[in-house]
């Protein structure tokens, strides 16, 4: 999946779905359980879909931060992030 021939913005989830306790930040994306929802909602822009990245990548930081962007950018080039690329690997023996 080529991103410059992509129209809609990809979601930030990169399969690591845990809360943050203390900020109620998803450890994988930086979103809210409310931000969430929006992605998945029908009505919801491309345009807040891409300011909401932005705001995202700002709450991240470190290896959030680095973990974050290499995932993002193989699930958009391939269609998968590298965490479930790494669940359908069949180990090799």
């Amino acid at each position: 999946m080529n991103s410059a021939k992509s129209k809609n913005t990809s979601s930030p989830c990169i399969s690591i779905c845990k809360t943050d306790p203390i900020t109620n930040f998803c450890y994988g994306c930086a979103r809210t359980n409310e931000e969430k929802k929006m992605w998945k909602e029908k009505n919801t822009t491309e345009k807040w879909k891409k300011e909401n990245l932005n705001i995202l990548i700002t709450r991240m930081s470190g290896w959030q931060l680095e973990t974050f962007k290499e995932s993002y950018k193989h699930k958009i080039d391939f269609g998968v992030s590298i965490y479930q690329r790494n669940l359908n690997k069949k180990p090799q023996n």
